[in-house]
């Protein structure tokens, strides 16, 4: 954990430092059971929303053929990995932690909907006797074994510390270690389910932000960086490493946020966006071809801060510091230290205040 490459590549994949969350103090009393589910209850438990799935469509990474194997695992009677689900005591929903691909794969399979496209679900790549058939084609006796097939899960409750489900993110992070692994975002979606998760989602469908950033990330990185954007420009004072944990403190203390707050986010964000648009344009935040997220943040906030400012003194400053070899150092190296991010910060407030 040496450096932060912090960029975002024309497929728009953000590299980001290799923290560990600073759970070194914190002892967890975790309350674990077994439970076992069929997957006609398993479903009936989905469409009541009892178990949570959160940007249920999204989060599903799976391919056909993939989730196909797992379906043909339970028409075979062959055993299925557990599942882990976290019971939140505020709502007594339970969290999905580990297995969000099977259930989604187990739910759309029922449904008879493909994640993503809404094509009829089909089996791909199985035995000759599934090949082709969705779950209206199965045999009576296939059917039947579907629908009764048995779920193991792993029921977690947390006990102690009593924080906001802050730890729970330490338990997402360990366990979802195989296959396609949550990213730190899918995981605070889960957690901090909401108002100000909703919101997110709904500062990222602006126009501007789509033309800036491109198209939609699967993995909620372009949601990550308005969430970025607003932990700074609201409390970058307490800033402390790791950045994840920053996230997640400021999206857990914002969790139910009201109308009078989310207006203030969202005036924001979107009056910051269009301002950087209007002096940098759609290659915004690209020194180079990719987009730096220490850049990104760095200006965020220090259009937010200089209201005043022209675009002309925004891309003037832009221009400077991007050929700054103190600045692009401070962009490029061990990004998230607290002095680099105050550093970076401070130094474009003070260029475009100047350049004003």
């Amino acid at each position: 954990m040496t450096q932060e490459a912090d960029q975002l590549d024309g497929d728009q994949t953000v590299e980001e430092e290799d923290e560990e969350l600073n759970d070194e103090d914190v002892v967890y009393q975790i309350n674990t059971f077994g439970a076992d589910y069929t997957v006609d209850g398993l479903v009936k438990r989905f469409d009541r929303g009892d178990i949570f799935r959160p940007e249920f469509q999204r989060n599903f990474v799976w391919t056909l053929p993939q989730a196909s194997k797992f379906i043909e695992s339970i028409l075979l009677g062959l055993p299925i990995p557990s599942v882990f689900l976290y019971r939140e005591e505020s709502t007594q929903k339970h969290l999905i932690v580990d297995g969000l691909q099977r259930l989604t794969t187990l739910h759309a399979f029922y449904k008879g909907r493909f994640p993503h496209n809404d094509k009829l679900f089909r089996l791909k790549d199985v035995k000759s006797r599934f090949e082709g058939k969705a779950i209206d084609d199965l045999e009576e006796e296939d059917h039947r074994r579907f629908e009764d097939a048995v779920i193991h899960a792993m029921v977690i409750q947390q006990m102690a510390p009593d924080d906001d489900n802050s730890s729970v993110f330490h338990i997402f992070d360990r366990l979802n270690s195989n296959g396609t692994p949550l990213q730190p975002q899918e995981m605070r979606a889960a957690i901090y389910h909401g108002p100000f998760q909703a919101l997110l989602g709904k500062l990222n469908q602006e126009p501007v932000w789509r033309e800036v950033f491109g198209p939609i990330h699967k993995r909620a990185k372009d949601q990550e960086l308005i969430l970025r954007f607003l932990a700074l420009a609201n409390s970058r004072g307490t800033y402390e490493k790791p950045i994840k944990t920053f996230l997640n403190s400021f999206m857990a203390s914002n969790r139910y946020l009201d109308n009078r707050l989310e207006d203030v986010f969202s005036r924001q964000f979107v009056e910051t966006i269009h301002r950087a648009h209007a002096a940098l344009g759609k290659r915004a935040f690209r020194p180079q071809r990719a987009m730096n997220v220490a850049v990104y943040d760095a200006f965020m906030i220090a259009i937010l801060e200089c209201p005043f400012a022209s675009s002309n003194a925004i891309k003037n400053s832009y221009e400077k510091l991007i050929s700054d070899d103190a600045f692009m150092r401070m962009s490029s190296d061990a990004t998230s230290d607290e002095a680099n991010i105050h550093g970076r910060i401070n130094m474009t407030i003070e260029e475009i205040n100047g350049t004003s």
